[in-house]
């Protein structure tokens, strides 16, 4: 093991202690609930960020698989023949064979047309949500509720071995998309969407690198998809609807794609818009959009990439003042030897 990793098992660790130690220092179910909604959102937005941020690819259909995460899990455990593990590992794989199939048509077009296409298919997934009655329940949902059956010693019933078990698995995902960007995979991912042509001189297959990218994006937000599902017991069209995958891209604006965790930091913006403001005004969707407004103008990036550029510009004025010659130099080298 590298020590990149082992910093990053320490930094995730940590993580996981602070998040499970907050129910204990903050008594409130209101900060519980926000939290989870957070895991849920941010590993959208984070997944997202792989294709956009690290491989250029800008898809506007990413909520697909965050409902296909949702609805196939949900599904599963309303059967009742399925252990949340099993149905779990069941529904990320669905939705990971759903991200090869549509990836494998998507991935060999370029900028607008792959944005569109990946729309067109979450709009399809969609569809087939809403008229699918017998199985999705339509505009209502899933209907009935999502089981929570004990496993392996663990009781989701508890409120707070669900935060826990909703928390640790965020954790795992994010240090898991760490290691992936961190990987010689997550630097080839960053060639090609610098320079595919060079990356395709040099020998890299990049279709087969992008749809690699694809479906481990696809994964990623299909486990957010899960927990979302889990923690409102059910599973909505509004999953797969295209303004889903507008907030993953709104996220990412607000926090910022060059930072590994910008995107979660956009998750918490929005997430504490969307619940704090809507408690003081109906009108939360202008304040959404003038905080939006003045990132894009006012920044011209996300909080996170404002600060990682403002922290470089500050450490390069202060190496050009320190090779700057002081008042009594004439900035010329000393000569060597003299008189005594």
């Amino acid at each position: 093991m590298g020590s990149g990793f082992l910093r990053d098992l320490g930094f995730g660790a940590v993580g996981l202690v602070v998040l499970l130690a907050i129910p204990g220092v903050v008594d409130s179910a209101g900060i519980n609930d926000f939290l989870i909604y957070v895991a849920a959102y941010g590993l959208l937005a984070m997944s997202l960020n792989l294709l956009t941020g690290y491989t250029g690819l800008v898809s506007f259909g990413h909520a697909a698989y965050f409902a296909s995460g949702a609805y196939s899990f949900g599904l599963l455990m309303q059967s009742g023949d399925f252990s949340i593990p099993v149905a779990f590992v069941i529904a990320v794989g669905f939705s990971a064979l759903t991200a090869l199939i549509v990836g494998a048509i998507c991935v060999r077009l370029k900028e607008i047309y792959f944005a569109f296409l990946t729309l067109a298919f979450q709009m399809m997934f969609h569809s087939i949500i809403l008229t699918w009655v017998s199985l999705t329940g339509g505009d209502q949902g899933l209907m009935g509720g999502i089981p929570r059956p004990a496993f392996w010693g663990i009781d989701l019933g508890s409120p707070g071995a669900f935060y826990a078990f909703c928390m640790t698995v965020f954790v795992v995902c994010i240090l898991i998309l760490r290691q992936i960007v961190q990987s010689p995979f997550g630097f080839t991912l960053r060639m090609i969407r610098d320079n595919p042509g060079r990356a395709e001189f040099l020998g890299v297959n990049t279709y087969r690198a992008k749809l690699v990218s694809f479906v481990l994006a696809g994964s990623i937000a299909s486990v957010g998809g899960i927990l979302l599902a889990l923690f409102a017991s059910g599973a909505y069209p509004e999953f797969a609807y295209w303004t889903m995958s507008g907030q993953a891209i709104f996220m990412i604006m607000l926090g910022g794609s060059r930072v590994f965790l910008g995107p979660l930091l956009g998750a918490v913006l929005l997430q504490g818009l969307n619940h704090y403001v809507t408690a003081v005004t109906e009108h939360h969707g202008l304040v959404l959009g003038l905080v939006i407004v003045v990132a894009v103008l006012g920044l011209r990036r996300g909080l996170a990439d404002f600060a990682l550029d403002w922290r470089e510009a500050r450490r390069e004025r202060r190496l050009a003042a320190a090779r700057e010659p002081g008042p009594g130099s004439s900035g010329r080298p000393a000569a060597s030897g003299g008189n005594a």
